[in-house]
């Protein structure tokens, strides 16, 4: 078994999953039993200027670089250690499923848990894979685990093979990638990349260089709790008026319905009591005129309603989340180029697509540090029926250390 997969199968068994409700960074303090291990094998691997941030849980290291390949540019290789909080990570039992036949997975015979073929016509790419799986009362973690287990081996292959030329590398893993705060403490400076690709996500070939324009909203309805007996008039039902501000926004602008650039509103939460309703909304869109228009509708549609059933009735507080990379990457085409070139060389066909969701990189491009993102072999991330591929994890780590080759030479014009 190759060392991509050796480690990999060390750290998805460690509990890394983040939690948005704590306010604490990290916001578990089991993040440090990975970041604590990673310390220690890459000092292991003969990896220098090892950083372990104790109260922040941030681990940096630098591989320097070859002989005469000191004036290359920084290469940066940055991916996350938490795990979703959408699905337990405690107590994660790995096992590879060898040649994968493209049927049915039984993952839990005793609680009949089935990876049914039918709901991932996607697995049709997989046939003959190796794929790691669990036994699906827990996700599997190759979100982001995949992405610290290639970049671990990578490393440790360049560092015993001084014959490759590369120049200096900077290794950063960070906490708190899930719940958006994985660069809360990341620092740009320390690190001092000249360009990075995070590496975080789906199958060999996968390039991303846009996100989401991106948005939290919280609304809160204030009602008015009296007796039902003696209601009508004087109630007014916040969770009623939750409702119908959700049946104001446009239908078919959900994540149910939406691909692609299409962007959403997404109710993400939602408690209350006749008193007092409070819903979480995510607002996404890749084009930035839009995702401002669509903040908009969103205030127009709570004025409506304060105006329906009176000022203060419903409250907005909204705060922008990150912004599409795509305007900081675009002068730097040469990370897509490169990535694009490397992907081909390795058999593959680099696929260059917008990702709906987030990443570091994002917010990384716009503290200056360019920073697309690159698969990482896996795979149904934030589920239980998450996987990953051992032929595609090895094909990652290759592509890691071709970029590292290619950055020996490279200069910008």
């Amino acid at each position: 078994m190759s060392k991509t997969i050796d480690y990999f199968l060390q750290y998805v068994k460690i509990d890394t999953q983040s939690d948005e409700t704590t306010g604490t960074s990290p916001s578990t303090a089991k993040q440090h039993d990975l970041a604590k291990l990673l310390a220690e094998q890459l000092k292991d691997i003969g990896a220098t200027e090892i950083t372990y941030d104790r109260e922040h849980c941030y681990v940096y290291a630098t591989v320097p670089a070859s002989e005469g390949c000191e004036d290359a540019p920084v290469l940066g290789l940055i991916a996350h250690m938490d795990t979703s909080p959408a699905v337990s990570n405690e107590n994660t039992k790995p096992r590879i499923v060898e040649n994968y036949d493209g049927g049915d997975i039984v993952l839990n015979q005793a609680e009949n848990i089935v990876f049914k073929r039918a709901d991932f016509p996607e697995m049709a790419e997989y046939v003959g894979h190796d794929l790691i799986v669990t036994d699906g009362t827990t996700l599997l973690g190759g979100d982001d685990k995949c992405g610290i287990a290639e970049i671990m081996a990578a490393s440790e292959y360049l560092l015993q093979h001084p014959e490759i030329k590369h120049g200096k590398l900077r290794i950063g893993f960070t906490p708190d990638e899930e719940i958006g705060e994985g660069t809360k403490h990341f620092d740009v400076e320390l690190f001092g990349a000249d360009f990075a690709y995070t590496v975080d996500g789906g199958g060999f070939g996968g390039l991303q260089a846009e996100t989401f324009n991106a948005a939290g909203a919280k609304l809160t309805v204030n009602g008015r709790s009296v007796h039902p007996g003696g209601a009508k008039g004087r109630m007014v039902n916040s969770m009623l008026v939750a409702f119908e501000f959700q049946s104001l926004l446009p239908v078919f602008d959900n994540p149910m319905y939406t691909e692609g650039r299409e962007g959403f509103f997404h109710l993400d939460n939602i408690h209350g009591t006749v008193d007092r309703t409070v819903s979480d909304y995510i607002i996404r869109d890749h084009d930035r005129k839009l995702f401002e228009h669509r903040k908009e509708v969103f205030r127009q549609c709570a004025d409506f309603l304060n105006q329906k059933y009176g000022e203060g009735t419903v409250e907005v507080e909204m705060k922008d989340s990150y912004y599409n990379m795509w305007e900081m990457l675009e002068p730097h085409m040469h990370l897509i180029d490169n990535a694009s070139e490397a992907i081909r060389e390795l058999g593959g066909e680099p696929v260059v697509s917008p990702i709906r969701g987030g990443t570091d990189g994002a917010r990384l491009s716009f503290q200056g540090l360019p920073c697309p993102n690159l698969c990482n072999g896996a795979g149904n991330g934030h589920s239980r029926f998450e996987f990953a591929s051992v032929q595609y994890m090895e094909k990652v780590t290759e592509l890691l250390l071709k970029l590292a080759e290619k950055y020996a030479a490279f200069r910008q014009m």
